[in-house]
């Protein structure tokens, strides 16, 4: 079974994920911007084999404006296992995310005025 890391909440600065699909304790680094940052834990949750409790303290003095992302590796393997971002300082409608939404928004627009054109046509 290869390892997984889902993402379970960021709540008072702090990202947690649970890693499944390893037997013995990971061995975990998170980098942001080629920096190692400290203060990852890990540890084994109650009565379920193979699963691991990850948190990673966001640290205050990497926020600043814009987008910081944070990665989250095996050392084991050098694997890439999950990352964040966090967004600071930034309008909404500079953002990517934003101009996504807005193009869905468009997209189901066209997409009512095409079936309401196919449906006066039709008749």
């Amino acid at each position: 079974m290869d390892a997984k890391l889902t993402k379970t909440r960021i709540r008072s600065g702090i990202w947690e994920g649970v890693l499944t699909g390893i037997a013995a304790e990971p061995e975990l680094e998170v980098v942001h911007l080629e920096q190692v940052v400290a203060g990852l834990s890990v540890t084994r949750v109650p009565e379920r084999e193979g699963d691991w409790l990850v948190r990673v303290p966001i640290p205050i003095e990497v926020l600043s404006e814009g987008v910081q992302t944070f990665l989250i590796r095996n050392l084991a393997t050098g694997e890439k296992l999950q990352h964040f971002s966090v967004i600071t300082g930034v309008a909404m409608e500079d953002d990517l995310r934003a101009e996504v939404d807005l193009l869905r928004a468009e997209l189901d627009m066209l997409k009512r005025a095409f079936r309401r054109h196919c449906v006066e046509t039709a008749q």
